[in-house]
């Protein structure tokens, strides 16, 4: 056996003391981590109900009882469609109003370039008096004109280079990355024409300060705040955009304005979801990754704030705001891992939908995909389907 020294022994002896030191100490801190401060309520816990501090808690039971007065309620269609008048302006109320008086059409072409498949042009449209709106119009090369057109609006991101095949550098792009996919691509390649908006907030439509942080970061919170200011939204600023692009679109020979569809995904989606419910020109929606509850989503859950309209409990649910679609066709996609848009509530809330349609005789214009995935647009079913009803409303079955 070998030998040790004593001065071998004591340094071994040293290091097994520093080592369970070392281990105490770290029970200690655990045990003190465990014990750490976290409020004025610690000690108080048995004195107390923790749930009455907490305001999403309350929210949530709350919206229990929230007086949700123009909710849907099954009748026969005359009385469906009688329900959509009424609610169609109490929500165009609460988004602020939509102006009643439409300045002239102010556009300016910036560039047009050809790629293989398709043509994309840059212009800028004037929609109100100092509010200018880029746009990308993309068109299938060799396509019989005039075009069935989706308009197609973004979520949280770069904004509309995003869905438009064109990185962060400004560099073409054909992998289609983020979670959005180039979604405006993807329509046409499916044959229709795109024109593909910036939303306010967002890419080249924020504010010096905001733009300075870089592309990724929006400016909702001062613009959406200051339309709350206003007594208006952001959700009917957008709105409005969407509308003035239509107007845009009935300009053009190659697009064809009586087969206007609107697609979006996320805070996109919103925008789809409220500009068709109060724009009938609108012949098809795709709802991506938004339509859910207001009581699962945006009242549970941390979201921008252009996400909220003012009173809107009072008076509806977003399926409500869903229902007023109806005739036309609707589609919504949800990833099943969604953890902003929960797909349970999603379930719930197409359930709904489907019900207003029913009582129009139409139930299977509503279309809902459940994909393997998180917070991201998919349009596996959704393409084909905005191409179908809208390739339809030119027989006019959909008006």
């Amino acid at each position: 056996m070998a030998r040790i020294s004593r001065r071998e022994l004591g340094l071994a002896t040293l290091a097994a003391g520093s080592a369970k030191a070392a281990e105490v100490a770290e029970v200690a801190e655990a045990a003190q981590a465990d014990t750490k401060y976290s409020g004025a309520l610690d000690g108080f816990e048995s004195k107390v109900d923790p749930t009455s501090f907490d305001p999403t808690a309350w929210t949530r039971e709350r919206w229990k009882s929230a007086p949700l007065q123009l909710t849907y309620k099954p009748g026969p269609a005359a009385q469906t469609q009688a329900w959509q008048r009424q609610l169609r302006a109490k929500i165009a109320e609460l988004v602020g109003g939509i102006p009643a008086t439409r300045t002239t059409l102010k556009t300016q072409l910036l560039e047009t370039r050809t790629f293989p498949t398709y043509r994309r042009e840059k212009l800028v449209i004037m929609t109100r008096p100092g509010v200018s709106l880029l746009a990308y119009v993309l068109t299938p090369n060799g396509a019989t004109e005039p075009l069935p057109t989706a308009i197609c609006v973004p979520g949280h991101g770069r904004g509309v280079d995003d869905i438009v095949g064109v990185d962060a550098e400004g560099r073409d792009r054909t992998d289609k990355a983020g979670y959005q996919h180039d979604f405006a691509l993807q329509a046409v390649e499916q044959g229709m024409a795109a024109v593909a908006i910036e939303p306010m907030g967002f890419g080249c439509r924020r504010d010096e300060k905001t733009r300075r942080r870089g592309l990724g970061n929006s400016s909702c919170q001062p613009n959406a705040g200051a339309a709350l200011l206003f007594g208006e939204t952001m959700i009917g600023w957008r709105a409005y955009d969407v509308m003035r692009t239509i107007d845009y679109i009935e300009t053009r020979k190659d697009l064809d304005a009586k087969r206007i569809g609107c697609m979006g995904i996320s805070g996109g989606g919103t925008v789809t979801l409220f500009t068709a419910a109060l724009e009938p020109r609108i012949k098809a929606a795709f709802v991506s990754g938004y339509l859910n509850t207001f009581r699962d989503s945006i009242l549970s859950i941390a979201h921008c704030i252009d996400n909220y309209v003012p009173g809107i409990l009072n008076w509806a649910e977003m399926y409500d705001v869903a229902g007023l679609i109806a005739p036309r066709p609707l589609f919504v996609e949800s990833g099943d891992r969604d953890n902003i848009f929960p797909v349970e509530a999603s379930r719930e809330a197409v359930a709904r939908v489907i019900a207003v349609y029913r009582s129009m005789g139409v139930p299977e214009r509503v279309g809902h995909e459940v994909f393997s995935g998180e917070h991201s647009f998919h349009g596996a079913a959704g393409l084909p389907f905005l191409k179908k009803s809208l390739m339809e409303s030119y027989t006019g079955r959909n008006e």
